[in-house]
C-alpha cells in the first residue's frame, strides 16, 4: 500500500505546470531587459516540454514585471531549470534585474470561453488539463469506465523482494468512499525482479483520493515497513527528499484502451515490463498505444482493456485478458505484424537471443517480461 500515498505528491509531476517568475527591473534598463527577453524566449521555446510563455508589466508599478510559462509537466521544466545550459542562458538578465522570485503551480482546472451556440455572448467550460494526454501520444476519448489511472515504480534492494511483496500485499484496504464524488476503486501491484509497480484506479478526483489514503494509519505503517528495503533512500518528512523520490517514481498512464461495456468479472489482469533502450521509452509507449488502438477493432483482440504507463525509459503495459496471454502472442506483446515487431525490437533490449519475429520469440518475451502479480484488490465497498 506504500505507493498509493506516494502518488499524492508524484501526481504533481505529471500534470501541466505553470511557472510564475516575478522580477524587479532596474530603472533605465527596461529596453535592455526587453532585448534580453526577446532572445531568451526563442531559446526557451525550443526546450522539450515547453508550451508557452507571457511577459507582463504591472500597471501600478512599472518596475515590476512578470514572466509566466506553461510546461507539459514538472519533469521537463525541472530538468531544464537545473541544467548548466539554463544558468548560461539567463546570465544576460542578471545585469538588468535587481530581484526575482519563482513560483511553480500544478494546473488542476481550466475554464475556457467560447462563443455560445446561438451566437449571443459566450459560454464557459471547465476542463481537466490532465485529460489532454502527452504530446505525440495517441489519445482516446475519456475512459468509458470513468476511472482515473496512475502508477508508481521503484526498486528495492536485491534479495528483499519476497519480504517487500509480503509487506505490500498484507495491508488492510481503507474504505472506498472519499467524498461525495470520489472513491477508491482498484489497486494492482506487480513485481519483476526488484522493480515494483503499483497501479491505482480512482473514480472522481485522483488528488483527493490520494490525500485521503495518505492519512490512513494502516498505510503509514506500511510505508515505514518498506523504507528499509528501498534501493534509493527516502525521507518523506524531508521535502527535498520526498520531491526527488516522487519525481523518480511517477509512472503516469499514457494511454488507455477498452472494449465497450463494463469490465467482465472473469478477466485476468496481467502486466508486461518493456526493457526500453536508453532514450527510447516514449517511442515504445507510442508504438504500443497505436497498436492497441488498431488491434482493439479486431474480434480476436484478447484484451478487455489495456493501459500503458510510461516515464522516461520505464514502460509497463497492464492488460485485462479475456483469453490466455499466449493465445495471440503478437497482440499480447503489442505488435501487429513483422514490421511492427521489428520496430519494437529496435527500441527494446532483448539480449543476444531476443527475437520478436517468430512465435517462439514472442512467447519467450512474454515469459521473460511478464510481471508477477503481488496483489490485485478492489477497495472496500467499491
Amino acid at each position: 500500500m506504500t505507493t498509493l500515498s506516494e502518488m499524492q505528491q508524484s501526481s504533481a509531476y505529471t500534470s501541466r505546470l505553470r511557472v510564475v517568475l516575478m522580477l524587479d527591473v532596474q530603472e533605465g534598463k527596461e529596453q535592455r531587459f526587453l532585448d534580453v527577453y526577446e532572445q531568451l524566449r526563442h531559446s526557451v521555446a525550443s526546450v522539450p516540454g515547453h508550451v508557452s510563455d507571457q511577459l507582463c508589466q504591472s500597471i501600478e508599478d512599472p518596475s515590476q514585471w512578470l514572466i509566466t510559462s506553461e510546461w507539459e509537466s514538472a519533469a521537463p521544466f525541472l530538468s531544464w531549470v537545473n541544467s548548466p545550459e539554463h544558468r548560461e542562458m539567463v546570465k544576460p538578465m542578471h545585469g538588468c534585474v535587481s530581484d526575482t522570485r519563482s513560483l511553480r503551480y500544478t494546473v488542476l482546472r481550466e475554464t475556457t470561453t467560447s462563443p455560445s451556440p446561438n451566437g449571443n455572448g459566450h459560454s464557459t467550460a471547465a476542463r481537466d488539463p490532465q485529460a489532454s494526454g502527452q504530446k505525440g501520444m495517441p489519445t482516446a476519448a475519456p475512459a468509458r469506465d470513468g476511472l482515473v489511472r496512475h502508477a508508481l515504480t521503484f526498486t528495492v534492494t536485491p534479495g528483499s523482494e519476497q519480504k517487500v511483496a509480503e509487506i505490500l500485499a498484507g495491508y488492510t484496504s481503507p474504505a472506498a468512499r472519499v467524498d461525495a464524488i470520489t472513491r477508491l476503486y482498484r489497486t494492482s501491484l506487480f513485481m519483476h525482479g526488484n522493480r515494483v509497480v503499483r497501479a491505482v484506479e480512482v473514480i472522481g478526483d485522483l488528488g483527493a483520493a490520494l490525500r485521503y489514503v495518505a492519512m490512513q494509519p494502516e498505510v503509514r505503517a506500511v510505508e515505514e515497513a518498506v523504507n528499509p528495503y528501498l534501493e534509493e533512500d527516502r525521507d518523506l518528512g524531508n521535502p527535498e527528499s520526498a520531491r526527488g523520490f516522487f519525481f523518480r517514481a511517477s509512472l503516469p498512464a499514457r494511454h488507455h484502451q477498452s472494449q465497450d461495456g463494463p469490465l467482465p468479472e472473469d478477466v485476468d489482469r496481467v502486466a508486461l515490463l518493456y526493457p526500453a533502450r536508453p532514450g527510447c521509452g516514449e517511442a515504445v509507449a507510442r508504438l504500443l498505444a497505436r497498436q492497441d488502438q488498431l488491434a482493439s477493432t479486431d474480434p480476436a483482440f484478447p484484451f478487455a482493456s489495456s493501459t500503458i504507463f510510461q516515464s522516461d525509459d520505464n514502460v509497463v503495459r497492464m492488460v485485462d485478458l479475456r483469453a490466455p496471454l499466449e493465445q495471440e502472442p503478437a497482440m499480447a506483446v503489442g505488435v501487429g505484424g513483422p514490421r511492427k515487431a521489428a520496430m519494437l525490437a529496435r527500441l527494446i533490449d532483448l539480449g543476444e537471443d531476443g527475437d520478436l519475429t517468430s512465435e517462439d520469440g514472442l512467447r519467450r518475451f512474454l515469459g521473460d517480461w511478464r510481471m508477477t502479480l503481488v496483489t490485485d484488490r478492489r477497495a472496500l465497498d467499491s
